[in-house]
């Protein structure tokens, strides 16, 4: 029987999609025990937006959320973050300097897959990454970004005559076996066929899979999601075509923009004679807390739609919804895409997740490249030209060199797109309005697009004809300022500070700044503390150094008010009678004669000129 192996992207790639990755340190800890039961073979908790969002919105550390994930997980999962091959987290290239130290310190704070991809496919951007993440024993898992070619504009009947075509598709099944085939010669451990946007088709994903099972010697892993409603059914065709390993996420935190769930899977797989090496005991547990945490992080919730409750180890099925499933299997060892979709479908929607995104599918285009389109026409308030600037979006594409839509390359051209629209509406050229980063792609400044740029578009666009790739020697580090005002520490103390302050510079100033001084103004407290602390022990000792005074057994003159004693009239074995003044005590600016109320003899004196003493302080003792 094969083994199907899981990567769970709750604690990422869910929280991120559906959650704007708000999930608090506090929130994760609650889940991590149950993790170590559920024994998934790789999860997935760094890297994407999760190191730039614990600092900016949580004020937490990234560094201390991947080593406090291992610590309570050890080796039983392998964890897994996600970066952007040589742009790691930003958008300009790094060293190889920076690239080894993140690579480095990643894997030392216990990452064991790093999934590198690179936005454009560009094989020469990921070289790195493999390298620096085997040598210091990691497993690189590169990921080959799923997109599909555009929907040219149909041609009329005067520019077919005139000779005039489309271009010829470019990204073709051996387009993607290709990229696959050269990452494995790289050193890759193993390929993901990543659908970001979840627009690959179940006949696709079957046929892809089964080409990199018969061309690569190493596993495939398929990564999709549920927006415009391919994500299940395609998984499920996936597994079919012996697929090696799939990722998921657990109920709450499943369907809509995340991936497919787990529980649904599972059934799948029992379906279909494919084992689970999955505690669904533990996977049911740490859906239970992800229910509450879904319910605290509501503002946040990008579907507001929970599934309805289920556990595939103790819930009955209704005999029609496991028909669809049956149907789903059998329509899936078929090929047969439209029944599998369709199945899938109404499985979904039995449970509540999310429906799909007719808009996103119809535009094939990713769900957040849309919305970012929306947003930045709305800022302009020009909503009206949308659908001319969803239009201009393959014309843009193909003169920027055909780029994958993937982040960032799917903003870059989206943005752009919105900007033409603007610029023709105005009357304007087209080009009018550049974004630096789209002048940066025009120019090679992210890599190889998958096409030749035509020089004269370059030339106009960026100001050069040749490509110009971005030049690392340049690279300049992030300024590293001592802060005066928390003891003269620097802002950056560690390597691993210094790293983030590379890689989010912004972020990581304003958090290591507000660190610092925190740091800074609890260490002043506690020192402030300590120092009162011994002050009151060295008191403690002096006193305690003292003589200790025995118990007085004779008549005791006390002060009758607070004072300093100015003078002491009488001296041990005097005789005094009664109401004879024995000490002169100043108070309130007065001279105060102290007398005795018994007559005896002077046993002790315990004040002497000068000395500040409290009511009731006893002055002499007499007998």
């Amino acid at each position: 029987m094969k083994t199907l192996k899981i990567r769970d992207l709750t604690l990422r790639d869910g929280q991120q999609s559906s959650f704007a990755t708000r999930m608090r340190q506090e929130q994760i800890d609650r889940v991590l025990p149950y993790y170590k039961d559920a024994k998934f073979y790789a999860m997935e908790v760094w890297g994407g937006a999760v190191p730039d969002s614990v600092m900016r919105y949580l004020g937490e550390n990234p560094w201390t959320r991947l080593e406090t994930i291992h610590k309570a997980v050890g080796e039983v999962s392998k964890l897994t973050a996600l970066s952007r091959g040589r742009n790691l987290f930003g958008y300009s290239p790094y060293t190889d300097e920076i690239i080894e130290g993140f690579s480095r310190n990643a894997i030392e704070s216990g990452l064991g897959i790093m999934r590198i991809f690179d936005a454009l496919n560009d094989v020469d951007n990921v070289k790195s990454t493999i390298k620096y993440v085997k040598q210091y024993g990691g497993i690189a898992d590169c990921a080959v970004c799923y997109t599909i070619d555009p929907k040219y504009p149909k041609l009329s009947l005067w520019e077919r005559l005139r000779g005039k075509k489309n271009p010829e598709p470019v990204f073709t099944d051996d387009y993607f076996v290709g990229k696959a085939k050269q990452m494995a010669a790289l050193g890759a451990d193993m390929i993901t066929i990543k659908d970001m946007s979840g627009l690959i088709p179940p006949k696709r994903v079957y046929n892809l899979v089964k080409l990199f099972k018969n061309n690569l010697s190493i596993p495939v892993d398929f990564h999709t999601h549920c927006t415009p409603g391919y994500g299940l059914a395609s998984v499920v065709s996936a597994i079919a075509a012996g697929v090696d390993i799939v990722d998921t996420n657990i109920w709450n935190f499943a369907g809509g923009p995340a991936a497919p769930a787990i529980e649904l899977i599972y059934i799948f797989c029992k379906k279909m004679g494919v084992a689970l090496d999955i505690n669904m005991e533990a996977v049911a547990k740490i859906n239970a807390e992800l229910l509450g945490i879904r319910k605290e992080l509501d503002a946040f919730d990008a579907v507001k739609q929970f599934p309805n409750p289920f556990n595939p180890l103790t819930d009955t099925l209704p005999a029609e919804i496991e028909a669809e499933f049956d149907r789903a299997v059998k329509a899936a060892q078929e090929v047969d895409e439209d029944t599998l979709v369709d199945a899938c479908h109404k499985i979904e929607a039995y449970f509540n997740f999310p429906a799909p995104n007719e808009l996103v599918q119809k535009a094939e285009i990713p769900g957040g490249m849309y919305t970012n389109m929306v947003a930045q026409l709305k800022a302009l308030k020009n909503e009206d030209i949308l659908p001319e600037a969803m239009k201009l979006i393959p014309t843009v594409r193909l003169a920027a060199g055909l780029p994958p839509l993937v982040t960032p390359t799917s903003q870059i051209v989206g943005a752009q797109a919105v900007n033409c629209a603007v610029a023709l509406k105005n009357g304007k050229p087209m080009y009018a309005n550049k974004s630096v980063q789209f002048v940066g792609l025009v120019k090679g400044e992210y890599g190889h697009t998958p096409v030749e740029i035509d020089p004269a578009f370059r030339l106009e666009i960026a100001g050069v004809s040749e490509m110009t790739p971005y030049d690392t020697s340049k690279y300049q580090m992030q300024p590293n300022p001592v802060l005066e005002d928390c003891g003269g520490v620097k802002l950056a103390e560690t390597e691993k500070e210094v790293l983030l302050l590379e890689l989010f510079p912004l972020v990581a100033k304003d958090y290591l700044t507000k660190t610092k001084t925190a740091a800074w103004n609890k260490a002043e407290a506690e020192r402030m503390a300590r120092e009162a602390e011994l002050e009151a022990k060295r008191r403690a000792e002096e006193e305690a150094r003292k003589p200790k005074m025995e118990p007085i057994t004779g008549f005791a003159v006390e002060a009758p008010l607070p004072g300093t004693v100015l003078e002491v009239n009488v001296k041990v074995g005097d005789t005094v009678k009664k109401a004879q003044g024995v000490v002169v005590l100043e108070a309130m600016k007065m001279e105060n004669i102290i007398d005795t109320d018994v007559a005896g003899v002077v046993k002790r004196i315990f004040v002497e000129p000068g000395q500040v003493v409290r009511e009731g302080t006893p002055l002499v003792e007499i007998e």
